[in-house]
């Protein structure tokens, strides 16, 4: 019995089709394509505000909880220290964060939202629930839960 061939994904391209091979049966292409969507639509709607998914992750973990360690927000955000340093260094140099000594440690610093870091995370946050409705504007309810939760799956497979 022959073997019936797989149909091939191909994308149009003005002068010919672009066989793209394995990469449409990969979960990390396909993370990677919606990665690039969403960062593009957070970016939109951020505006002149100039703050990537990432600082705003940062930002809202800072203020929810106020005097942690830059150490402890990198383990929990997964940001290794050196991009964190620099990440922290970009916001406090706009005035959002403020770095203080750390209570019981002297080697460490005890990050805080600045007055106008609250003020920017404030309109950030309203803007940045626009974008999620937006980006899950083809998703139910159900199936936008059930894709974080394979999410989380996938995350926690390699944890």
């Amino acid at each position: 019995m022959p073997v019936k061939a797989a149909k091939i994904d191909t994308v149009a391209v003005p002068d010919r089709a672009i066989d793209l091979g394995i990469l449409p049966s990969l979960i990390g292409y396909h993370l990677r394509k919606a990665q690039l969507a969403v960062f593009q639509d957070f970016a939109r709607a951020a505006g002149s505000a100039e703050v990537t998914p990432g600082q705003f992750g940062v930002l809202t973990v800072i203020d929810r909880n106020p005097g942690l360690s830059q150490t402890r927000l990198g383990q929990t955000l997964g940001i290794d220290r050196s991009t964190l340093v620099t990440v922290i260094d970009r916001l406090e140099a706009r005035g959002l964060v403020e770095r203080a000594d750390a209570p019981r440690d002297r080697r460490s610093y005890a990050l805080h939202l600045s007055a106008r870091g609250r003020n920017l995370l404030t309109e950030l946050t309203e803007a940045v629930r626009a974008h999620e409705q937006h980006i899950a504007r083809d998703l139910a309810a159900g199936e936008r839960a059930t894709l974080i939760a394979l999410l989380r799956r996938v995350r926690k497979a390699e944890e």
